[in-house]
């Protein structure tokens, strides 16, 4: 589940999503420790968020470079 109030991620790069991620990602391991149940859900939500647009754009990067990469195994005549 994305959180509701994130607004458009479209305009941050693979790096920029990565990096704040990993952020929230230590901040996540902060709310575990203290046990912050109402923070690990908003933490939770927020990462999501973070992670499917990262998925989004990682997509349309290997879609553009699909053809370049792939390469031809079948027989020659």
């Amino acid at each position: 589940m994305e959180h509701p109030f994130i607004s458009s991620l479209s305009d941050k790069t693979l790096e920029e999503l990565q990096s704040t991620i990993t952020e929230l990602t230590k901040k996540l391991n902060f709310a575990y420790r203290m046990q912050n149940g109402a923070m690990i859900h908003q933490l939770n939500m927020v990462v999501e968020s973070y992670k499917a647009e990262y998925g989004r754009k990682m997509d349309e990067l290997l879609k553009k470079q699909g053809d370049r990469t792939q390469i031809n195994i079948q027989k020659e005549s």
